[in-house]
């Protein structure tokens, strides 16, 4: 029997993440559950010092670890083993400018979201990335879970009848004091409008657009929404509902607040059609304070989207089946399918059976970048980012569909 060689690992750099960060630990996590990329450079904080201290901390080679992404991208690009994708995971208003510098340097990128402060600068990284010929990949990770891609194949395929009602809501409650008031780092800079560029709707509020955009398909005609400040004092807005109104007659509503106490991650959707709903929670409210398990959980860190650990229930499952999938020839919808009921939430005692069937119905899971014409390991690029622990979602060219995993409660 011969040897099967693994291939090497894709090399990562990232542009922030460094010492007191949030989000930048558990991309690091994630890409060694993964197994497909090695972290090798960085410039992991705007503080030379700091970034030095974060890059000896985790293992780079002193001279892999830089004072500033500008020197990074440049010299990174002109090495033979330089990374050959970047993750962004700093303040939002420092995106457009490390985007651009290393879709320039002709390195792929993974953008946390939202991808800019201003929609403009957006518009010029996808028109960068698409004449570059290289990923630009946005981690809206909560379409990659299993039963997000079941609606939205069960609504766009019509099984539901005709869309009538979108209803999102996305709450969490851990700015519901002023932290920044007390120095807090991740309330200080996502409150600041200079940084953030805005609060909740960007902030939480991009996932539930991007959620009921994901699943319905439907471009919206007409929206009317109210952005409030509940906090005394607070710059940005911490709380946002908004009407919509798509092209099809549709109506929806998207609810995004970082001040309902009780709330730790509750992103929640229901597509609403002619025949019964699709419904989908990806996090469960929490007691409110005065129950016996109750508590405010104000002072926390922010409750970031991505699981830690593997998701639940599904450990490894949805990689093992898209990674068999990747040599499969395409195939129909011939596959086993979980009955649920017209697209309410199976039984407890049923779902572990309607997971297994979900793992072999490969038509359920869009191999990567077979759709795309990319090289092997341009779809080992696809798959990681897919497959981020809560899903990541690549968006080159932006009509990819993505891969799924599996929703789980995130820890802060």
């Amino acid at each position: 029997m011969g040897t099967i060689i693994k291939p090497a690992r894709i090399r990562l750099g990232m542009v922030g993440g460094g010492e007191g960060a949030f989000i930048g630990g558990v991309h690091r996590m994630a890409a060694r559950l993964d197994d497909e990329y090695e972290l090798v450079a960085g410039a992991l904080s705007s503080s030379p010092e700091k970034a030095r201290r974060s890059g000896v901390a985790l293992g780079l080679a002193p001279d892999r670890t830089y004072g500033s992404y500008q020197a990074m991208a440049q010299a990174e690009a002109a090495r033979n083993d330089g990374i050959e994708a970047v993750a962004i995971v700093t303040p939002n208003h420092v995106h457009a400018p490390v985007a651009r510098a290393f879709l320039n340097a002709g390195i792929h990128v993974i953008c946390d979201k939202p991808v800019t402060v201003r929609s403009a600068d957006a518009r010029a990284l996808q028109a960068l990335a698409e004449e570059r010929g290289l990923i630009f990949a946005v981690t809206h990770n909560y379409s990659a879970y299993p039963m997000v891609r079941v609606a939205r194949q069960m609504v766009q395929a019509g099984r539901l009848g005709e869309l009538r009602v979108v209803q999102v809501e996305y709450p969490q409650d851990w700015l519901a004091e002023p932290l920044e008031a007390g120095g807090q780092k991740q309330a200080v800079w996502r409150t600041d409008p200079a940084q953030a560029g805005g609060g909740a709707i960007g902030d939480i509020g991009s996932h539930a657009w991007h959620l009921a955009d994901f699943v319905t398909g439907q471009p919206v005609a007409e929206l009317c929404a109210e952005l409030s400040s509940f906090v005394p004092g607070r710059a940005v807005d911490d709380n946002a509902q908004v009407m919509l109104r798509y092209a099809n007659g549709a109506r929806g509503a998207i609810w995004a607040s970082q001040v309902a106490p009780g709330h730790l991650n509750g992103l929640r959707l229901v597509a609403g059609a002619s025949q019964p709903a699709v419904a989908h929670a990806a996090g469960r409210a929490h007691p409110m304070p005065g129950t016996r398990r109750g508590r405010v959980r104000s002072g926390r860190r922010p409750p970031g989207p991505h699981p830690r650990g593997p998701p639940r229930g599904l450990p490894g499952g949805v990689r093992v089946a898209v990674r068999r999938d990747r040599a499969a020839p395409a195939r129909g919808a011939q596959g086993r399918r979980p009955q649920a009921r017209q697209g309410l939430p199976l039984p407890h005692h049923r779902r572990r059976r309607a997971r297994r069937a979900v793992h072999r119905d490969r038509a359920a899971l869009v191999p990567p970048g077979r759709a795309l014409g990319q090289s092997a390991r341009e779809r080992r690029m696809i798959l990681f980012l897919m497959l981020y622990p809560g899903g990541y979602a690549a968006l080159a060219p932006s009509t990819t569909p993505t891969l799924i995993s599996t929703p789980t409660e995130p820890t802060p």
